[in-house]
C-alpha cells in the first residue's frame, strides 16, 4: 500500500503526467454527462416503461445500451455512441487490405496518406450516423416514447441532426483525449460507458443473491470474474517470441579488427494478434438475422413467434453461442492473416541484416513465420471463442444477464486491453523521469519494448 501511495505521489509531482490525466477525466466526464441529456420530444419515462416491458433483457439490443453506458436506452443525444466512428474505422482499415487506393494512403503516402484517410472516415461516420439514426429513432417512435403534439418532420430532422453532432462530437472528444490526454481517446470512451453499467449490475446482482440466502454464491461470482478477468489478462498479453540474431561486425581497425558477436533479440508474435476485432464482427454478424427479419416483417411485427429469430436475438441460446464462437474462430483467422504478412517481417529482417537461427533468410524466414503464426493462433482462436460465449456460461449458472456480460465478450476484451495500454503509457512517463514504475516485475517495460519491434514490421 505505501508503494501505490508513493506512486501515486510520483504521478502527481510530474505536471505534464498529471495535466494529462486531469484533462482525460474531465472529458470523460463531459462525455458521461451528454448519455443523460434527452434527445427533444421524447419522453424517457415513457421510452423506459415500454423496454422493460417489450424487451427481452437478453436480446442484443442490451448489448449496445451497455456499450453506450445507458444511453441508447434514455434516448440521449449520444445514444449512438461512438460506434458509428468504430464501424467507419473497420470499413476503412478493411478497404485497405482490398484496394490498391487505400494500400497506398496507408503506406506510402505518410503524413498526407493518414490525413486523408482520417478525412474519409470522418465523412463515413457522419454517413453510417445518419442511417443509423433514422433507425434509431425508428425504434423510438415504435416504443411510444415521442410526444405526439410534435410534427413527425421537425421531429426527424431534428434529431437526426442531434444524434449527427452528438457522435461527432464524441469522436472529437476521443481525438483531444488522444492528443491532450493519456491512453487512446476512442477507446476510452467506450470502455467509460461499459464500467458505467457495472455498480449498478454489481449492485443488483448483490441483492438477488441475498434475497435468495446465497451471498457465498456472489462470493464465488466475484471470484470466478476475477479468473476469468486473469485469463484474458494472459490472452491480450501472452506472445511467441522468435528469437532473432543480428549479423557480427567489425571492431577496430587494421591488424586489431576483430569480429563482435551479434546481438540478440526476438520478434514477438502475439498469440491474439486479432484482438478485439473477431468478436465485433462475429457480433455484428449476429445482429443480421433479427434486424432483416424486423425490415422484412414491417413496422410492429414480433420476432419472438419464430423460434429462430428468438434464439439469435437471445446471447443466452444455444444456437446462439454455436455458431458465434464458429464465427470468431473463423474471424480470428481471417483478420489475423490480414495483419501478419510474414512477408514483411521477411524483408524487415533482411533489411536489418538479421536472421532467424536455422533458418535462411528470404522465402524461408516468411514460410516459417507463416507457420508459427497458424500455430499458435489456433489455441488463441479457441480460447477467444471461449471468452466471447462465457456470458452465456455465466447466465447458465444463474447470474443475471446484466451482470453475465461482464464475465467474457467484446466488452471484457476492450476493458482489459484499454487499461493495460493506459498504464503502460503512465509506466513509460514515469520511466522517463527515473521515478519507479506501476509495476515492479518489469512485465510492463517487457511489453512496451516488444511493441517498439513489432510496430517496425
Amino acid at each position: 500500500m505505501k508503494r501505490l501511495i508513493d506512486t501515486l505521489k510520483n504521478i502527481w509531482k510530474i505536471k505534464e503526467l498529471r495535466n494529462r490525466i486531469l484533462f482525460t477525466l474531465g472529458m470523460l466526464m463531459v462525455f458521461r454527462l451528454g448519455s443523460y441529456v434527452v434527445l427533444p420530444g421524447v419522453d424517457p419515462a415513457a421510452l423506459k416503461t415500454a423496454i422493460e416491458s417489450n424487451s427481452n433483457p437478453n436480446d442484443l439490443l442490451g448489448l449496445l445500451n451497455m456499450f453506450t453506458g445507458g444511453a441508447f436506452n434514455n434516448a440521449a443525444i449520444f445514444a449512438l455512441g461512438i460506434m458509428p466512428y468504430i464501424t467507419a474505422s473497420i470499413i476503412v482499415q478493411l478497404l485497405g487490405f482490398a484496394m490498391p487506393y487505400f494500400q497506398r494512403l496507408q503506406s506510402k503516402e505518410g503524413e498526407s496518406g493518414r490525413k486523408k484517410l482520417s478525412q474519409i472516415t470522418r465523412l463515413l461516420t457522419v454517413f453510417i450516423t445518419l442511417v443509423q439514426g433514422g433507425g434509431y429513432l425508428t425504434y423510438v417512435k415504435s416504443m411510444g416514447a415521442v410526444d405526439p403534439s410534435i410534427p413527425d418532420g421537425i421531429f426527424w430532422i431534428s434529431n437526426i441532426i442531434v444524434l449527427s453532432t452528438g457522435t461527432v462530437f464524441a469522436m472529437w472528444l476521443g481525438e483531444r483525449i488522444t492528443d491532450r490526454g493519456i491512453g487512446n481517446g476512442v477507446s476510452l470512451l467506450i470502455t467509460v460507458g461499459i464500467i458505467a453499467t457495472l455498480p449498478q449490475m454489481l449492485v443488483f446482482e448483490f441483492q438477488s443473491q441475498l434475497t435468495q440466502g446465497g451471498a457465498l454464491i456472489f462470493v464465488l461470482e466475484l471470484a470466478a470474474l476475477f479468473i476469468v478477468t486473469m485469463a484474458t489478462v494472459l490472452i491480450v498479453t501472452g506472445v511467441r517470441k522468435i528469437p532473432i540474431q543480428f549479423a557480427k561486425r567489425m571492431v577496430g581497425r587494421g591488424a586489431n579488427a576483430m569480429p563482435a558477436a551479434g546481438n540478440r533479440d526476438y520478434i514477438p508474435l502475439k498469440v491474439n494478434a486479432a484482438g478485439v476485432m473477431p468478436i465485433i464482427f462475429a457480433q455484428a454478424l449476429m445482429f443480421l438475422p433479427a434486424t432483416i427479419a424486423q425490415f422484412v416483417a414491417g413496422e410492429g411485427s414480433d420476432i419472438a413467434s419464430n423460434s429462430l429469430l428468438r434464439a439469435f436475438n437471445d446471447f443466452t441460446s444455444g444456437p446462439y453461442n454455436v455458431i458465434y464462437f464458429i464465427l470468431v474462430v473463423v474471424f480470428t483467422y481471417v483478420y489475423t492473416a490480414l495483419i501478419v504478412n510474414p512477408q514483411n517481417y521477411a524483408e524487415y529482417l533482411k533489411r536489418q541484416n538479421a536472421f532467424i537461427p536455422g533458418i535462411k533468410p528470404g522465402k524461408a524466414t516468411a514460410d516459417f513465420i507463416d507457420a508459427v503464426t497458424t500455430r499458435i493462433t489456433l489455441p488463441g482462436s479457441i480460447f477467444l471463442g471461449l471468452i466471447s460465449i462465457m456470458p452465456a456460461f455465466a447466465a447458465a449458472f444463474g447470474v443475471n444477464t446484466g451482470f453475465a456480460t461482464f464475465f467474457g465478450g467484446t466488452s471484457l476484451l476492450i476493458m482489459v486491453g484499454v487499461v493495460l495500454d493506459t498504464l503502460q503509457q503512465i509506466n513509460s512517463h514515469l520511466l522517463m523521469r527515473r521515478y519507479d514504475g506501476l509495476v515492479k516485475s518489469g512485465k510492463m517495460q517487457g511489453r512496451s519494448r516488444m511493441q517498439g519491434i513489432g510496430a517496425n514490421m
